[in-house]
């Protein structure tokens, strides 16, 4: 079920995935709450920083953990504008974040509801209430122009070497 503050939320994921385009990353954001307040924020760095973890879950999981100055994360939620990843999926449940809200689903990598559920598998020992399509409209979209763009501009650079 979608709680009211879901949207307000994931409209503050939005603006850090939008922040990503800034670097020319892939635009996903996430933001963490705890007590009705943004406590971390982060969008994907994976190419900048040149790391395959550098996810937009696992740095704004990293983030809460040094302001909460604990590994446990166990009165927060999680929004993400695309469905986490195996990777950011067991970050999760490892961090016992106890709520997931997501907007657009991950048809080639989603494990919290697409290709899988880890978040909530019952045989792990934590599991996450999971809420997904939260503004899917605005973050998929988000995700096709970047990836329009990236196509329009290879089609482009093949066009100029043949010339």
């Amino acid at each position: 079920m979608v709680i009211q503050g879901d949207e307000e939320w994931m409209e503050y994921a939005l603006i850090e995935a939008k922040q990503a385009l800034v670097y020319e990353e892939v635009p996903i954001g996430a933001v963490i709450v705890k007590d009705n307040k943004v406590i971390a924020s982060a969008f994907n760095l994976r190419e900048t920083d040149q790391l395959a973890t550098a996810h937009a879950e696992i740095l704004a999981i990293q983030k809460a953990c040094n302001v909460l100055d604990t590994w446990r994360l166990e009165e927060c939620t999680l929004y993400v504008t695309l469905e986490p990843c195996p990777m950011c999926a067991g970050a999760i449940v490892q961090a016992r974040i106890p709520k997931v809200v997501f907007g657009a689903s991950d048809y080639k990598a989603g494990c919290a509801g697409t290709l899988m559920n880890l978040l909530e598998e019952p045989r792990f020992n934590h599991r996450c209430d999971v809420i997904s399509g939260v503004l899917a409209e605005e973050s998929g979209q988000l995700l096709s122009s970047f990836f329009k763009g990236i196509r329009m501009k290879k089609k482009q650079a093949k066009k100029e070497f043949e010339q």
